[in-house]
Parts: C-alpha cells; sequence; structure tokens
C-alpha cells in the first residue's frame, strides 16, 4: 500500500469550461467569485490540502500575429488576479490551503512581502505564494519592460528577490508587538530591524511595516521544469508543481528535486512534489475509456486551443508550421523553456497534427471509475514514492462545478477509502498540514 499523499487544484483565476453543455451561469459569473467559492468549499468537504491558482497578466498576439485566437478560446484571457480571490476563499472555508501567482519580474519584493503577511493574518496561516519568473514579453510590456531578462538570469533575480523578501518577513521579531498599557509602548522597536539590502536587481531599505503572519514563511510554491527552475525551487519551495509524462520521468523528477534539496542543506521531505493530473470518472469502465476518446478528438477548436498556448507560454508562432510536417529543429524561446523542450521531445519523428493528439493527457492517464482510478493512482504514487497529485479540469471543456463534483463526491472517497487521502486537518495552518505526510 501506498502511503498518504496530498491533493490539491489547480487553476486560474478565469471563465470555466464556457464551451461544455454542463457550463453554469453567464460567461462573466465566475468574476463575482461565486464560483470558486462553491468549488473551494466541495474540495475542502473532500479532503484536499490547497488550490493553486496560476496568473498571467497579457493578451496574446503571438498566434498569427492576432489576439483573435487568445480571446476567441479564452485562453489567457479574460483572467482575474487571483490575490484579492484568496482570503474570499478563505472566509468560506475553514481548513484548506490556497496559494496565488505573483511574479518576480513584475512586483516589487516589498509588496508581494507586505501582501502575502497581510493575507496570512487574514487567513489565519492558510495562503502561500507561487513565485514565478514569467516568460512573456508582451506581459514584460503592461509593466513598462520591453523585453524580459534572459531565461537562467530571470532566476538569478528571482533568488535575490525571495532572499529580500524573506528577509523583510523576518524584519520583525516573534513577541515585537507588546501592547504595554503602562509604559504606552505598542511595538518593541529593538525587535524590529531594518533589512538595508544593496543587491544586483534591488535596493529595499526595510523593515516591513507589519509582523509576520502565523506561518512566519507562507507556503512557497514553485514549478521549475529547466535545470535553473528546478534548482530554484528545491532550494525554496515547499510545493512544486511538475508535468512529466510517464513514470521514469516522474521518478526522475522527484529524485532529481530532493537531490537538488540535499544538496542545498533541506530536508528532501520537507519538499511536496505534485504531479499535474486529468483523471476522466465514469460510472463504468467503457464509459471512461468513451467520455476520453471525445476529450482527446482533435477539433479545429482543439488544434487552435493546443498550439494557442503553446504560442502564448513560449511566444513561438505555431500557427505558422505545417499540421501534416514535423517541427523544425532550430525552435528556441526565452519564454517558456521547458514546455517547449518537452513539446518538440514528444513530437521527435511525427507530424504537428500527430503530436498533438492525446496531448491533453498529463503525466500518467487515468481513465476509469472512481475506484479503479484510485487504484490506479495508488500504484502511480507507489511506483515513484511521490508526494501527491494536482488535479486540473481541462480548462475550456471540463473545469465545470460537474466535473468538481465527479472528484469531490467520487474520487476523493475512494481514495480516503483506501488511505490515500487525509481524512481530517489536525494543524492549525496550511504548512504545518501540507509537513504532515
Amino acid at each position: 500500500m501506498a502511503d498518504p499523499f496530498h491533493l490539491a487544484w489547480f487553476t486560474p483565476f478565469k471563465t470555466p469550461a464556457w464551451k461544455s453543455p454542463w457550463a453554469s451561469g453567464t460567461a462573466t459569473e465566475w468574476l463575482n467569485g461565486d464560483y470558486y467559492i462553491d468549488m473551494a468549499r466541495a474540495l475542502e468537504r473532500a479532503g484536499f490540502d490547497f488550490m493553486m491558482f496560476e496568473d498571467s497578466t497579457l493578451v496574446s498576439d503571438t498566434y498569427g500575429g492576432t489576439q483573435e485566437n487568445d480571446l476567441k478560446h479564452g485562453l489567457h484571457s479574460p483572467k482575474g488576479d487571483p490575490v484579492p480571490l484568496l482570503p474570499v476563499l478563505a472566509q468560506h472555508t475553514k481548513h484548506m490551503g490556497f496559494i496565488a501567482t505573483m511574479s518576480t519580474s513584475f512586483y516589487p519584493p516589498f509588496i508581494v512581502a507586505r501582501t502575502m503577511a497581510t493575507m496570512d493574518h487574514l487567513t489565519r496561516g492558510r495562503v502561500g505564494w507561487n513565485v514565478v519568473t514569467s516568460s512573456e514579453n508582451l506581459a514584460a510590456q503592461n509593466y513598462g519592460i520591453e523585453k524580459l531578462l534572459e531565461h537562467d538570469e530571470r532566476y538569478v533575480m528571482a533568488e535575490e528577490f525571495i532572499t529580500v523578501v524573506k528577509g523583510l518577513w523576518d524584519s520583525w521579531e516573534p513577541g515585537a508587538v507588546i501592547a504595554d498599557r503602562e509604559t504606552g509602548v505598542l511595538v518593541d522597536h529593538t525587535k524590529v530591524h531594518p533589512l538595508h539590502h544593496k543587491g544586483k536587481y534591488f535596493d529595499v531599505r526595510g523593515p516591513l511595516n507589519l509582523p509576520a503572519g502565523p506561518q512566519g514563511h507562507p507556503v512557497i510554491c514553485q514549478a521549475g521544469g529547466s535545470p535553473a527552475g528546478r534548482n530554484f525551487a528545491s532550494k525554496h519551495a515547499n510545493v512544486l508543481l511538475c508535468q512529466p509524462s510517464g513514470l521514469d520521468e516522474m521518478r526522475e523528477y522527484r529524485d532529481d528535486i530532493r537531490a537538488r534539496a540535499a544538496a542545498h542543506g533541506r530536508n528532501p521531505d520537507d519538499i511536496k512534489v505534485m504531479y499535474i493530473i486529468q483523471p476522466v470518472l465514469g460510472e463504468t469502465a467503457q464509459e471512461a475509456k468513451e467520455l476520453a476518446a471525445r476529450r482527446d478528438e482533435l477539433t479545429q477548436d482543439q488544434i487552435e486551443t493546443q498550439l494557442g498556448i503553446m504560442s502564448i507560454t513560449t511566444e513561438v508562432d505555431f500557427k505558422q508550421f505545417d499540421l501534416d510536417s514535423p517541427l523544425p529543429d532550430d525552435i528556441h524561446t526565452n519564454g517558456h523553456a521547458s514546455s517547449l523542450k518537452g513539446f518538440v521531445k514528444a513530437a521527435a519523428g511525427k507530424t504537428l497534427r500527430e503530436a498533438l493528439l492525446g496531448r491533453t493527457n498529463p503525466a500518467v492517464p487515468l481513465v476509469g471509475t472512481p475506484d479503479s482510478v484510485a487504484e490506479q493512482m495508488e500504484e502511480v504514487a507507489e511506483a515513484i514514492g511521490g508526494d501527491g497529485f494536482l488535479v486540473r479540469g481541462e480548462p475550456v471543456r471540463t473545469h465545470s462545478r460537474r466535473y468538481v463534483d465527479e472528484i469531490a463526491s467520487g474520487l476523493a472517497p475512494a481514495l480516503r477509502r483506501r488511505g490515500l487521502i487525509r481524512s481530517a486537518y489536525d494543524k492549525p495552518t496550511f504548512k504545518a498540514n501540507l509537513s504532515a505526510f
């Protein structure tokens, strides 16, 4: 039997499943947060550890040189800022954690440190920060930056950034707030320390103007796939999300991260490597197979969606390539390098059209009844020694209340019956619950 593992959900704060027959409400109703409140409540009842919100801040015209494809399919826009959403979700739940994305390329470190500390207090210790370096020049241009730094240098900058943020969280010693009525002193000034950081990328005086929250350092999440990204993640992250293909790659990724963590002087068990999955559930195995086959049909919409997303994240215009020819060998990017590398590797010896077939299956295909998929997940966890899984609804068609309920009311109970996921939240904070096993 596999050890218990963590279960989470990976999502943007964007229009859910608007093309699906199971779409609910209007195309803009999600903006008030109610859909995600309902989702958070359902996932907490199911025993999920956290919801992780990815983010981007652009309307892309990379695919075909126009914004049409991005806006037509709702790929990266419209999308809301997940940071203000987190305290709202926490108000409607009691235990589960919530992670928001903020970019080291666009935010000043002081704002990230202050925002995260504030949210940690507001949620009583249930928030995390997904650290990204960003990969799109189009997004950079919304912040007055013409072009992003080179890929690996962005991680050098992120290293200084996170060092500053952690220093600001540590700038107030425990017990600095004394509220002594007799002496009239609210804060002991000897326990609050300026940072005086002067580095290559940032000059930050400090201190932070409020104490750190209940977690001290909120949960740090990262998705490093390149060597520079893996090194950064293994040094700083509590949670690492990834999407390698197949058991061998999943095992290699986790082993590499744990070895790098040990080299940084960390306990490898302090990093939870979470694999992105998209289970397909049916009342029978045959029904699930038929649903999976329909999901993987390569319609024109699917082609435009997949190539559009690849174009946005890599800033390579995939519309320029012939669908019925192999990809050229000399594709390069300063964008999301690991995504491009993984796709080019998967496309070797295939036409572009063939490479797209079945590409919606992440990490390992999980297709069947709730009980059989739970059994498959147990086998995967046992084979790789993994820490957990991130469920991701397919953004355009299956990110719906129906799919959330299939997972929360079908798969999660099947996993719990096997003792594979939590049945209670025994610790007071997100980080403590994450470290419980």
